[in-house]
């Protein structure tokens, strides 16, 4: 071996990719990362790129995948020189090296060579190493991900918090275009008041503060009785995580009677106890693209009231059942924590898969029926139905509760009923897990991206967070132990 290298932290390589701990599970004590310069190694890639223009990028292009392998050779003057010269020779583009002792043998080394190249390539480069080298491990570029092709037929999700600009405008049906049964349809004022809450939510874009609205005394007088009749309800018929947080909505956002809660302050108020953050959106969204949303801790909101002819309906999502029905719940950060899980189960998720999350659902607290969902917390009629001897109550599955058809006009045909809480959140957790999907997801929170869990080097990177993580936590323990004498 030649001891003309350059030597680098071991942690700095750890962020870029694989190393040799990674690739081979022994978990021996690294000597030292090393690098090497490829410029030599490499030096005819620009000629056999023009000679090789015509060929599939799958198949010669040093594109086509990345790759890894570990060798082991005998350590002595000169060995690896030969070895590289065989990476040169076929034109395999060398992108980390590292070395340590061999556990095998004292006398060998162990080289791991993380490097891009087509599978041609690499497996004419595999026959000629195993005639210098022993092979300890290797990943062919057929076994390795490439992102491209994985997603080209999943369905598109965001990858960051801004694109979700994009799903906040895929609305189903606009504010404005009201169907011919909707209470407002013949008002032609209340039509363009609707029109005026869709230019605004069209209008805004992630980072944004949201503009403020100034709600007209109709709209305020409507969420004035939805917000009366319901508060009379919540105290017997609410569970016990919304109560905690109502109360403190009403403190810090302006929930009364004689106001209209703006959607910026709710944003800021949740922002600081859970995480999320609110959006407005200007109608109706698919449940993937709600669910999205979730998945980045993001609510999106509608801004408009329902039609003041009956406050105590409304066939479309407003900001009163928005307010009323979803937010307290999403302060709770356990409840948050259970919706982001959802959010990014249903990311690439078939269609069949991302089924909409039942809303009228109720569980046991004390032993009484307390309802959790969004649909019954913000529906007067329906609440008082959904806890009365004439409502049919069912176990809460998840399995059967995705297809239970969701009705507008009348009441729910059935309402399922978990034994606790936490029941009803583990038990949405498995049904999330059996969702297929041909890889995982990881929400970065610094970067607010979402990250693709497929291969090794992925899966990497969030190991070394946990690591941190965990390393927090055990010094925690550890100066708590020594406070306590343990």
């Amino acid at each position: 071996m030649q001891p003309a290298m350059m030597m680098f932290s071991s942690k700095y390589w750890a962020r870029r990719g694989l190393s040799l701990d990674s690739a081979v599970p022994e978990d021996p004590q690294l000597l030292g990362s090393l690098t090497v310069s490829t410029d030599k190694a490499n030096s005819g890639k620009k000629e056999d790129k023009k000679s090789n223009k015509g060929n599939s990028k799958s198949e010669t292009s040093p594109e086509g995948g990345k790759t890894a392998v570990v060798f082991s050779l005998r350590n002595e003057v000169g060995g690896l020189v030969k070895v590289l010269n065989l990476f040169q020779e076929k034109h395999v583009n060398m992108v980390h090296i590292e070395s340590r002792k061999s556990r095998r043998r004292s006398s060998e080394v162990e080289i791991f060579v993380d490097c891009e190249c087509g599978k041609t390539e690499f497996n004419e480069l595999i026959q000629l190493l195993k005639f210098q080298t022993t092979i300890v491990t290797l990943n062919p570029p057929e076994n390795v991900w490439t992102e491209e092709e994985e997603l080209e037929d999943v369905p598109w999700f965001p990858r960051k918090i801004s694109e979700l600009d994009k799903c906040s405008h895929r609305v189903l049906m606009y504010g404005s275009e009201l169907d011919a049964d909707h209470p407002g349809f013949k008002d032609n004022v209340y039509r363009q008041r609707r029109k005026y809450f869709v230019d605004v939510a069209m209008g805004y874009k992630y980072g944004q503060p949201i503009p403020r609205v100034e709600y007209t005394e109709e709209e305020t007088k409507t969420w004035g009785v939805v917000f009366r009749e319901l508060s009379k309800l919540y105290p017997t018929h609410a569970c016990r995580e919304y109560l905690k947080n109502f109360p403190l909505l009403t403190k810090y956002c302006g929930y009364r009677e004689d106001n209209v809660p703006q959607l910026e302050d709710v944003s800021v108020f949740l922002k600081e106890r859970s995480g999320f953050t609110v959006r407005p959106v200007a109608g109706y969204l698919s449940p993937r693209d709600f669910l999205a949303g979730l998945a980045y801790r993001v609510f999106h909101c509608t801004q408009y009231v329902r039609h003041g002819s009956d406050p105590l309906y409304t066939p479309e999502p407003d900001t009163c059942h928005e307010l009323l029905g979803h937010v307290p719940l999403l302060a709770d950060p356990k409840f948050a924590q259970f919706s982001q899980e959802i959010g990014l189960a249903s990311l690439g998720a078939s269609d069949e898969d991302v089924q909409k999350l039942a809303t009228f659902g109720l569980c046991k607290q004390e032993g009484q029926l307390r309802a959790y969902g969004a649909g019954l917390l913000s529906s007067i009629g329906e609440l008082k139905h959904a806890l009365s001897d004439k409502a049919c109550v069912k176990a809460f599955d998840p399995k059967t509760t995705c297809l239970q058809e969701c009705l507008i006009t009348t009441f729910q045909e059935a309402y399922f009923v978990s034994e606790s809480f936490e029941e009803a959140k583990e038990k949405m957790r498995d049904f999330a897990k059996s969702i297929t999907r041909p890889f995982s997801v990881y929400f970065n929170p610094y970067t607010q991206s979402i990250e693709i869990l497929k291969d090794t080097r992925s899966i990497e990177n969030v190991v070394q967070d946990l690591r941190s993580d965990l390393n927090t936590v055990c010094d925690a323990l550890n100066k708590m132990n020594q406070y306590l004498g343990i």
